[in-house]
């Protein structure tokens, strides 16, 4: 199969239509005619997902997050991502991204995330597209039935895949959760717009000290602060299962760690997550 029709498949799921104004998504590297057999998934387009890639015998490598988010002027091996770009050209490996086209689209990133935390039934937008209500950032839906904080916050630990970050939980242990927004990724943004919502717990990543505590100071949501990576992993298999059921290739979601945070440090010793 063409890389041009498995880029035509994720580009009808993912559209790039849909990604911000400064997003960089789509085709990096790689001949639309080259054959591709093997797709491989990832968050983190870094040098141990490349040589996993790589190992595995990817035709192409499929990352949330861009390598070239911002404009250069050259590749060369001289520098991390040069060399990155070289060694996927020299292995015949295609690198495509789907950023902030997958954060906002149905189903996209959130969706995979509300699931993975226990979020069952319809889920809407924190934030909808202008374009199109059912799209858009973060999701907003509902537990089966009330659980404690603390409890909803062990069920979020078990949905996600571990790391040296674990989650940090603002808010009354026992306030009592039904109604839930997510975000995966950076989502203080959407701090207001949880409050707005009338949601029971904001979860998100990359929460910030001085807007999480002037939060805090109002009524409204608890808050729930996880690794970003962990937030957008859930996506990956979601991705996967929809390629899958498109075309005929075979695929692998990587598990590899790639959070920027490696070790767990606390007074009872020191952890390496790996």
């Amino acid at each position: 199969m063409r890389l041009s029709h498995v880029v035509a498949a994720l580009e009808d799921f993912y559209d790039p239509a849909w990604a911000e104004p400064w997003d960089a998504v789509g085709l990096v590297c790689g001949d639309p005619d080259q054959e591709v057999g093997r797709v491989m998934f990832a968050v983190d387009p870094v040098a141990a997902v490349v040589e996993e890639a790589l190992g595995w015998g990817a035709d192409l490598l499929v990352t949330h997050h861009p390598l070239l988010l911002r404009p250069v002027h050259g590749v060369a091996a001289t520098t991390p991502k040069g060399r990155l770009i070289h060694r996927l050209i020299t292995h015949g490996t295609a690198l495509f991204t789907a950023h902030t086209n997958a954060d906002v689209a149905d189903p996209g990133v959130s969706d995979a995330l509300a699931r993975a935390v226990g979020l069952t039934g319809p889920l809407r937008p924190l934030a909808p597209s202008d374009s199109d209500p059912r799209r858009g950032i973060g999701r907003i839906g509902t537990l089966d039935e009330p659980l404690p904080l603390h409890e909803f916050a062990s069920r979020a630990v078990a949905g996600l895949p571990r790391t040296a970050w674990g989650l940090r939980v603002a808010g009354d242990p026992d306030r009592m959760i039904r109604t839930v927004a997510v975000c995966g990724g950076a989502g203080d943004s959407l701090l207001d717009r949880a409050r707005a919502a009338d949601v029971d717990v904001y979860l998100t990543a990359d929460l910030r000290h001085h807007p999480a505590s002037e939060f805090g100071e109002h009524e409204g949501p608890a808050l729930i602060d996880a690794a970003h990576w962990a937030t957008e992993w859930p996506w990956l298999p979601e991705a996967q299962r929809r390629l899958t059921g498109a075309l005929d290739v075979k695929t692998r979601v990587s598990t590899r760690v790639t959070d920027s945070w490696t070790l767990s440090c606390t007074s009872e010793g020191v952890e390496k997550i790996p």
